[in-house]
């Protein structure tokens, strides 16, 4: 009874369009209340949560994406990327794709991607003659690159819930997140040849030399951050620290973008960004502790196990179950919550933890592009100031060719697992 009521509160405040985070809070509340617990467990729990030194990170990559997209690094990465692919049928497209791959290393965020890849590359496609629904589909759709390949904030969570390294679980997402992207190129081209979309004229070699310098800086900044974590020099936090203080060296001293008085402001901002992610982190904590509490994993991992213990089987309800709930919840609460449960069926049938957390991932990600709730759509609507059915539609083929990528790393597991091996041992 007292889980009915947790489960009721949650459902209709997301029903009746309450932010995931106080949903979260207001049932974990009501649960309480109800059972007549003291209501010090909240602040505790909800602290208890965010009280992880790994977490750490969140702030710090937020602000190093926020000071180099500030310094003008968005106009400098499309840039490559157009000279590297815009002279293939569909080329702006391709660009588009690109250049959210590029971005990855810098954001870790599909949001962030969404919004500063789609504010230039949106407009751009459509007055090129692109049609508006397919401009803010291939958006919304490569922005969930993001949070793939590192750095990557969920990543970061996954790492804090289950003590995995966030170094291995950084490259654990850094083949599939580039099969994510390729998969994206196929299909965008595949969609333009069909339609007969424009290209543009081969930029030459000296474009593309001279593009590449322009963007060196950005680009460098995946580098550090990979190399820093694969070097053992500095772990994570410290990593996300260096990054920060890189970011700001480059936009405010190589690219002039960042003005010392920006400065106050894009910290302030990426605070805020900080604060709502951890603040949902605390809250999901909450939720969390409650289902453990009465059992509910225990209960879910028993019911599959008893079903099958197929591992075929097991990834595939487990990817049937995240693709739905990827529709109407928010990718961190989704990770909080379901992760423990469902962690504990897949290690039940012998998959590998890292495995699993690359391909729980990498489908919560393909969820911030499917309605009702797709964030990244939402944005790119927005921006194409365009009805959201209208790039619903447009973006069907590209969620076709994701859940493709995404049954591949579902079941090679050598896709999220070599490179990790490879730079830590098995």
């Amino acid at each position: 009874m007292d889980v009915s009521i947790l489960f009721a509160v949650f459902v209709i405040g997301l029903v009746i369009g309450v932010p995931v985070a106080a949903c979260l809070g207001l049932s974990s509340l009501a649960y309480i209340l109800v059972r007549g617990m003291p209501l010090v467990i909240l602040p505790q729990k909800m602290y208890a949560g965010i009280d992880v030194f790994v977490l750490l990170c969140i702030p710090g990559f937020i602000l190093a994406g926020n000071l180099m997209a500030g310094g003008g690094i968005t106009e400098r990465i499309i840039r490559f990327a157009s000279a590297l692919v815009g002279w293939i049928r569909g080329g702006l497209g391709l660009t588009n794709i690109a250049g959210s791959m590029l971005f990855a290393g810098i954001s870790g965020t599909a949001v962030a991607d969404a919004a500063s890849i789609g504010g230039v590359m949106i407009p751009g496609m459509k007055k090129a003659g692109y049609p508006g629904g397919f401009s803010a589909a291939v958006t919304a759709a490569s922005s969930t690159v993001g949070p793939i390949i590192p750095p990557s904030v969920p990543m970061i969570i996954v790492g804090s819930l289950t003590g995995v390294s966030v170094g291995r679980m950084f490259l654990a997402g850094a083949i599939p997140g580039l099969l994510l992207g390729l998969g994206m190129m196929i299909t965008c081209y595949i969609i333009a040849r069909r339609n007969n979309y424009p290209r543009q004229e081969w930029a030459g070699f000296r474009e593309l030399g001279l593009s590449f310098l322009s963007s060196f800086w950005a680009l460098a900044m995946t580098a550090l951050i990979i190399g820093g974590l694969l070097s053992g020099v500095a772990t994570p936090t410290e990593t996300s620290i260096i990054a920060s203080l890189y970011a700001f060296v480059v936009g405010a001293f190589i690219y002039r973008g960042v003005r010392l008085r920006d400065v106050p402001k894009i910290v302030i901002d990426s605070a805020v960004s900080s604060a709502a992610i951890l603040a949902l982190v605390g809250f999901a904590n909450i939720f969390g502790w409650i289902l453990a509490s009465e059992r509910i994993p225990e209960m879910i991992a028993q019911a599959v196990l008893t079903a099958t213990d197929n591992p075929i089987l097991v990834i595939l309800l487990i990817n049937v179950l995240l693709l739905f709930v990827g529709m109407f919840m928010e990718t961190i609460a989704a990770l909080i919550i379901l992760f423990g449960p469902l962690s504990a069926v897949a290690i039940g049938v012998g998959i590998d933890p890292v495995h699993f957390a690359t391909f729980a991932v990498l489908n919560l990600m393909i969820g911030l592009t499917t309605p009702p709730v797709g964030v990244c759509l939402f944005v790119c609507a927005n921006i194409a100031r365009l009805p959201l059915a209208v790039v619903v539609r447009a973006i069907g083929p590209f969620l076709v060719g994701n859940i493709l990528v995404l049954l591949l790393v579902s079941y090679i597991p050598a896709l999220s697992l070599w490179l990790p091996n490879l730079a830590y041992g098995n």
